[in-house]
């Protein structure tokens, strides 16, 4: 009964969300104030019956229904708890359903949170992100079912889950990354609602900034977060691939980060804004792309959902709607929104649209390497793979020539500059920088790494640029306390996220130099030396642990003698499903990770171990969440939490209120 009342909400919500994309949208042109003030509590109740639908699934999984099909094929009844409610998106079906209920809760938080936006901006905002919601809603119930019942045949337990995914990670990185991945939705619903009203102005960037802040933090957040879930999960002690399906939720970063410095110029100073509506309608679509690629079936990944055709014909047709439909309304809309361009080739104003240039270059390039293989398939042309090569070759490049400019542009000044007073201002930074990528490389490794040279001078010359544009603040002030607290949420939102982007050249740099493993084949007792610490291996047990057996090896290391760590990787075989897994043993470190991988077993006792030390592999990973934080300090800002009164995006013929 619980199953099927899950899909009566799922079916009721469709229907508030085809009444929230039609009667606000037409209540905006009609000067209709009731249509349009049924916005709100249509989103809210999109939200409501969207989560009824999600929560008698979790019910399901939680209470092992194994009537359910989802549930007998992704679960078991040994299955841990915490596991059990993460399988719920461990899935095709049940990770859309997440998709949807993510959609509604950012549907419902602008219905909530937005009320000082004039009513028919408001009503024209949700109707977009409604449509957006009928679109997967459609999907989920025509195609991907998640209530699908097996009767009456049940079984009497279930299949298991991946034991891939029976991590703490698959707990919190999906949600994560698809608050961030579908958070893009309000950037686009705010371009869509503007471009249909007819008008772009400073107001419009304020309200649709700190949306795309927050959506851009959270798609930060997560994708360390599946970094870090990569790197001690899948036993290979990487942490990023440039897989296919990591660039699916690479690409919507790249142009998103893209949006928020255009925002910035766009809410400054009143330019640029039809390119910032492209770029939001970009960021979005590369969300759905990303959404296509997972779930039609046309790559093979580690994070793809198998699925069939038809689902992918489906997302297909959706996502050539909604791009095809957006771009040609930016088409006809876009001119009389166009903005005059004012501002000398020397300001900060060239140098973030600069900003703009390298992250698209960055993103079609990206998006070039992961298309290129189906391209080629579709063609007929045979099997190609793109993969570490290509994209370090023209990846990296083009961040090393965007950091410098990432330096210049907090300190350069709106509308117009000089040089000479960028040199009076940086050229101290810059001389500290050249000093330090010349003398710490030797520290590490007692010789000269001309990557990790560079990697400092950049990174120092961000950190430093950064530090120079703070006390140039506090320069006037009364005081250091003064001056400090004078500065708003969005500047030190913005010192902290370029601070982060330093940590992180540093960290992938000088891990991926200094790196070291080894791959050999160890019985107990014996030890070897890799870089400064000597492994020995101590002893080979049996464990056994909720639901799966273990061999399970221990290990000793020492530096000089000295005790650094115990460790104990393992080897799973999982008992529902016979699947067997690595889990790598790794002692982590702020300036190096220790990592321990078992193989296959060699002969008597034997077994293949993968030793590495990963030294400043941590640094990866606090610049990304360094940079998630900055995008969340924004919005603590002021002036985006002004009453209605203080409210000035206006629409043609509107009046103070808003209405037409």
């Amino acid at each position: 009964m619980i199953p099927e009342l899950g899909h009566l909400a799922l079916i009721i919500a469709l229907g508030l969300a085809l009444a929230l994309s039609v009667i606000p949208m037409w209540g905006s042109y009609k000067n209709h104030f009731q249509a349009m003030a049924l916005a709100p509590s249509l989103a809210i109740g999109l939200f409501v019956f969207v989560a009824i639908s999600f929560g008698c699934l979790a019910h399901a999984f939680l209470n092992d229904d194994f009537s359910v099909s989802l549930v007998a094929t992704h679960s078991n009844s040994m299955l841990p708890s915490a596991f059990k409610f993460a399988a719920v998106w461990g899935n095709h079906e049940g990770s859309l359903l997440l998709w949807v209920l993510i959609l509604s809760i950012w549907t419902a938080a602008v219905a909530v949170f937005s009320t000082p936006l004039p009513l028919p901006v408001l009503a024209r905002v949700l109707a977009v992100m409604g449509f957006v919601a009928v679109g997967f809603l459609l999907f989920s119930l025509l195609t991907s079912n998640p209530f699908a019942r097996l009767l009456p045949s049940t079984p009497s337990d279930g299949s298991d889950l991946n034991p891939l995914l029976q991590d703490i990670g698959l707990v919190i990185h999906p949600p994560i990354l698809y608050m961030g991945y579908v958070g893009f939705s309000v950037a686009f619903a705010f371009a869509i609602a503007a471009l249909l009203g007819g008008r772009l102005d400073a107001s419009w960037a304020r309200w649709s900034r700190p949306w795309t802040n927050t959506a851009w933090a959270f798609l930060s957040l997560g994708i360390m977060l599946g970094s870090w879930w990569a790197y001690y999960e899948l036993g290979w002690g990487g942490w990023w691939f440039w897989d296919p399906v990591e660039n699916a939720s690479f690409m919507p970063w790249l142009a998103g980060t893209a949006l928020v410095h255009s925002l910035a110029v766009t809410e400054k100073r009143g330019l640029v804004k039809s390119w910032t509506v492209l770029l939001a309608i970009f960021a979005f679509s590369l969300s759905l792309l990303g959404t296509f690629l997972v779930r039609s079936g046309v790559l093979t990944s580690v994070h793809a959902f198998a699925a069939d055709p038809t689902r992918g014909v489906f997302i297909l047709v959706f996502l050539a709607c909604v791009i095809g439909g957006s771009l040609t309304l930016y088409a006809l809309r876009a001119p009389a929104v166009s903005s005059r361009i004012n501002f000398s080739w020397l300001s900060r104003d060239c140098l973030l649209l600069l900003n703009n240039v390298f992250f698209l270059t960055a993103t079609l390039t990206v998006l070039f390497g992961t298309l290129f293989p189906l391209l080629m398939d579709a063609l007929g042309q045979g099997k190609y793979s793109v993969g570490p090569p290509y994209f370090n070759a023209v990846f990296v490049p083009l961040m090393a020539v965007l950091v410098p400019f990432m330096g210049i542009g907090p300190n350069a000044r709106w509308k117009q500059d000089s040089v000479s007073r960028w040199q009076r201002e940086l050229l101290v930074p810059a001389l500290v920088a050249l000093l330090l990528g010349a003398v710490l490389p030797w520290f590490h490794a007692g010789e000269f790494n001309p990557w990790v040279a560079l990697a400092v001078v950049l990174a120092s010359w961000l950190a430093l640029a950064m530090l120079r544009d703070l006390l140039s603040k506090l320069r006037h002030a009364s005081g250091v306390g003064a001056g400090l607290r004078r500065l708003s949420p969005s500047y030190y939102g913005m010192q902290l996220a370029h601070l982060g982007f330093a940590v992180a050249i540093m960290g992938v740099v000088l891990a991926t130099q200094y790196s070291v493993e080894l791959d050999l084949k160890m019985s107990p007792g014996e030890s070897h030396e890799i870089a400064p610490y000597r492994f020995r291996f101590d002893s080979l047990e049996q464990v056994r642990g909720a639901n799966y057996v273990a061999d399970e090896a221990r290990f000793t290391v020492t530096r000089g003698g000295a005790l650094v760590a115990t460790m104990a990787a393992q080897k799973r075989r999982y008992l529902a499903s016979g699947q067997v897994m690595t889990e790598a043993a790794i002692d982590a470190g702020v300036f190096r990770d220790l990592f321990i991988a078992m193989g296959d077993p060699i002969g008597d006792q034997a077994w293949a171990i993968r030793l590495q030390v990963k030294p400043f592999l941590r640094w990866i990973w606090a610049g990304a969440i360094a940079m998630a934080l900055g995008g969340f300090l924004t919005l603590a800002d002021r002036r985006y939490r002004r009453a209605r009164s203080a409210a000035t995006l206006t629409l043609p013929g509107a009046n103070a209120s808003g209405a037409i």
